[in-house]
């Protein structure tokens, strides 16, 4: 199995975590839900790679299993590779793995209310992750989050590190939240849709403060959204994930120019266009399978409009059909027609 990369003149550097065949199942008394089930992709150091998808396609929970944060039992990576540093995050020790969460690789979640302490104030939340992982004085660890929180343009930084997490508005969490993750100055990011239930606004300064850290820090980031309009404005690749698998993975512009499988076609068909007139939008047909019942084939095929024999029997894999784009479609491999 083949997976793209960025071509040598556009590589903003090595690659600094690979992905290859992850799986992470859960163990449900109402059956086996294959949330990821065959995940690759490879982030480079310095780029922001982008994973697009409609929700339930197994975006966050691929997140979450590059840090191993599901809860275990009922979830479990039952197979695949997490390559980092010479590691196998899958299946390195937890002791470890502590070490590297929020030091090395840090995560901005979807939903800051939920992922803050509500009964510690934001200060004494960021200094004790900088205590966590760096041998510094309580005072320093203080001025660096003071220093953090003015970084991410909350007002009055002194009195927002003694704030409860209910004492600010949506978008100071949010922001928070990723002051908290910068606090071990990380050389990996992983965003979990971080603009959701913010307001443009807010959303605009959030995509401007990612967008300074990668460009100023040479941070690598895995940017998670169903938003086609925000990977257009930060990322560097998309990997388009369906049904637990990446099933396109090019360059943003490749991939929004010249989309290769009928899913991303679909996804970016949706996109309103302020040069046409008035009307409603175009939808894909159906609705993501269900991940304990996914259908046999391409999982695509029951939504798809090239759908072909082929499609509804065997599984496609992730191909190179150029030097930076890879689809795993029947149209583009021997078993289809049109090869």
């Amino acid at each position: 199995m083949k997976v793209a990369y960025l071509s040598d003149d556009r590589m903003t550097g090595g690659t600094v975590l690979e992905v290859k065949n992850l799986k992470t199942w859960f163990f449900t008394h109402r059956g086996i839900v294959k949330a990821v089930n065959g995940v690759d992709f490879a982030l480079n150091k310095g780029e922001c790679l982008c994973l697009v998808g409609e929700s339930g396609c197994g975006k966050s929970v691929t997140a979450l299993s590059i840090l191993r944060l599901f809860d275990s039992p009922p979830g479990k990576i039952v197979e695949g590779e997490i390559s980092y540093s010479g590691a196998d995050l899958a299946k390195c020790p937890v002791e470890d793995l502590r070490k590297i969460r929020g030091k090395d690789i840090a995560m901005v979640f979807q939903n800051a209310q939920s992922a803050l302490n509500p009964v510690f104030t934001i200060g004494d939340q960021i200094v004790e992750q900088i205590k966590t992982h760096m041998d510094v004085s309580k005072d320093a660890a203080l001025q660096k989050a003071r220093s953090l929180l003015s970084e991410m343009s909350i007002p009055q930084a002194d009195r927002a590190l003694k704030m409860y997490p209910h004492q600010m508005s949506g978008g100071m969490k949010q922001r928070a939240m990723i002051a908290m993750s910068l606090s071990c100055d990380p050389g990996i990011l992983i965003a979990d849709e971080p603009t959701t239930a913010v307001d443009v606004t807010i959303r605009a300064q959030i995509m401007h403060i990612l967008g300074e850290l990668k460009t100023n820090r040479k941070m690598s980031i895995i940017f998670i959204t169903h938003d086609l309009s925000l990977v257009r404005e930060i990322g560097d690749r998309a990997a388009v994930v369906y049904a637990g698998k990446v099933v396109e993975v090019a360059p943003v512009a490749d991939i929004l120019r010249n989309p290769a499988h009928p899913y991303t076609i679909g996804l970016i068909g949706c996109l309103p266009d302020i040069s046409t007139e008035l009307k409603r939008l175009p939808s894909i047909p159906g609705s993501t399978p269900n991940p304990i019942d996914i259908p046999t084939g391409c999982a695509f095929h029951p939504r798809c409009p090239k759908v072909m024999d082929v499609c509804r029997k065997v599984e496609p894999e992730l191909l190179n059909i150029s030097d930076v784009q890879a689809v795993a479609c029947h149209l583009y491999d021997s078993q289809g027609s049109t090869k």
